[in-house]
């Protein structure tokens, strides 16, 4: 994922930066985010629905702090809506 930011994104993974990639299908995302001591990588995979993406141009988008945080809690950015929330834990 770090060479991916660097030979596609053409920025620096070690910047400081967070980096948010989704899956193809749209219900898991990681997150590259270098803090200064080592590479961090956060994954997050929805039970149900999926996260709203951006309209993307060249391969990459700059968002909000807030909208990363609807992003991280499957919250439809667009309209600050839960896309499913879970009744009971298994």
């Amino acid at each position: 994922m770090a060479l991916s930011v660097q030979e596609t994104l053409k920025r620096d993974p070690h910047g400081g930066q967070l980096f948010v990639f989704r899956g193809r299908s749209g219900g898991l995302i990681k997150v590259l985010w270098h803090d200064g001591q080592g590479m961090c990588l956060l994954a997050k995979r929805l039970e149900r629905g999926h996260f709203i993406w951006p309209q993307a141009v060249d391969r990459a988008v700059t968002i909000t702090p807030a909208q990363l945080g609807y992003l991280i809690e499957g919250i439809d950015w667009r309209h600050q809506q839960r896309t499913w929330c879970p009744e009971a834990v298994r």
